[in-house]
């Protein structure tokens, strides 16, 4: 296809993303689920799990191959923008005194179900069905257990973000907790990908460079924004705009680049963002920037990794009993070892159980862990699909549980539930 062909094209998938997403929305919002795992939904029902069945021909010519590439750049656009605007938010101050719970809570997020991933996957590993002949033992149980370990960070915040919990106490100490477990997700996977193509540099750039990236943007490019930026009164300026976004552009850059995935270079930056003399910031640019990448670019994200997602790979009956010991651990390590660290933290029941609910949705992050690891040759795809409904159910439990166990203070706050 022709660059202007594309181009054209580009138009109809996004009319048809989007009302796909809002259809999708309509439904389960009704049965208490959030409009983010729907985008996720969507997107999967718009690849070959669907779509890709019942009209192969339809499917073919609305996502050729060939158009993939642009959605995948506009995908990482709208996650970058997203997580930025989430880390713009990101109140520090609420983390005085809660440390200690954040850092509990993280630390119970990835052990527990580091340890229940590499132990499977130390069962498992002789099974050429789901490891390659390629991969060896101590790859496995490092893969699987980052794997398990994994947060679905972007649809946490966008969930704290549609309950009104952004920058409450709740909702800060999860969002820290889900960022430093999926770090570290990202730093064990580049161990294993070091590991598995005889390169150490590999993991010691991801991990070195993600150390001192942390510290010079929480540093030295913290201390001169508000020099940079300037005053700002109403909605920032296009100069004030310009500049912005063109850190964020190199923030994403970078991180992706050591190795670390964009994400958090983005949510780093945001962390960064002026407060105080300058705390309209924040608020401007979720004013400008949060409407269009919420309703245009973030669903080009969920729809990008459904296309790629096919559901129908579970074939033999006995995989579904694993597939069900795969769920059971996962459930059980995540969010009930978080529930656990956060009710001996002093918790009440209702935000222990909220932040275990949050905590155990894997999403899109498992999905894109996932296909490095199938991409390179790590798993093999009875194994990605495994695990891909394994981050599913998850990730549709989140919402519903959240609901139950927290609606008595959303209720009280004059929240919808």
């Amino acid at each position: 296809m022709t660059p202007f062909e594309l181009s054209v094209l580009l138009f109809m998938q996004l009319a048809v993303i989007l009302l796909a997403c809002r259809a999708v929305s309509w439904v389960f919002v009704r049965i208490g689920q959030s409009p983010v795992v729907a985008e996720m939904v969507a997107g999967v029902l718009l690849g070959p799990s669907l779509l890709g069945l019942l009209a192969p021909e339809l499917s073919a010519s609305l996502f050729p191959a060939a158009s993939k590439p642009i959605l995948f750049a506009l995908a990482q656009i709208a996650l970058a923008l997203y997580m930025f605007l989430v880390g713009c938010e990101f109140d520090l101050e609420l983390m005085k005194g809660r440390v200690g719970k954040a850092a509990s809570v993280s630390l119970a997020g990835i052990a527990a179900p580091f340890a229940l991933g590499a132990g499977l996957a130390w069962f498992l590993a002789d099974r050429q069905d789901l490891f390659p002949a390629a991969t060896e033992p101590f790859q496995a149980m490092l893969f699987l257990g980052a794997a398990m370990s994994i947060t679905a960070f972007p649809m946490l915040a966008r969930i704290i973000y549609e309950r009104g919990l952004t920058g409450t106490p709740l909702g800060t100490l999860t969002l820290a907790a889900g960022a430093v477990d999926d770090a570290a997700a990202w730093c064990v996977l580049a161990v294993v990908l070091a590991s598995f193509k005889g390169q150490a540099s590999i993991a010691v750039l991801a991990i070195g460079g993600s150390v001192l990236f942390a510290a010079f943007v929480m540093g030295p490019l913290r201390w001169v924004l508000p020099r940079w930026i300037g005053k700002v009164q109403g909605d920032l300026n296009s100069g004030q705009l310009v500049l912005v976004l063109a850190l964020l552009m190199l923030a994403a850059w970078c991180t992706d680049m050591i190795g670390i995935y964009a994400v958090f270079g983005a949510f780093l930056l945001g962390l960064a963002m002026p407060r105080g003399d300058n705390g309209g910031v924040p608020k401007a640019l979720e004013r400008q920037l949060m409407p269009l990448t919420t309703s245009l670019l973030l669903p080009c994200f969920f729809t990008y990794s459904g296309l790629n997602t096919q559901i129908n790979l579970l074939t033999e009956p006995g995989l579904w009993g694993l597939a069900a010991v795969v769920l059971a651990a996962a459930v059980l390590g995540k969010g009930g070892a978080c529930y656990a660290v956060a009710r001996w933290q002093g918790m009440s029941h209702p935000e222990a159980a909220a932040v275990g609910s949050l905590m155990n949705a894997r999403g899109l992050m498992e999905l894109i862990i996932l296909n490095i690891g199938l991409q390179a040759g790590l798993i093999t795809p009875t194994l990605f699909t495994v695990m891909v409904i394994m981050a599913i159910v998850t990730t549709l439990m989140a919402t519903p549980l959240f609901n139950r166990v927290y609606a008595s203070r959303l209720k009280g706050a004059g929240l919808v539930v």
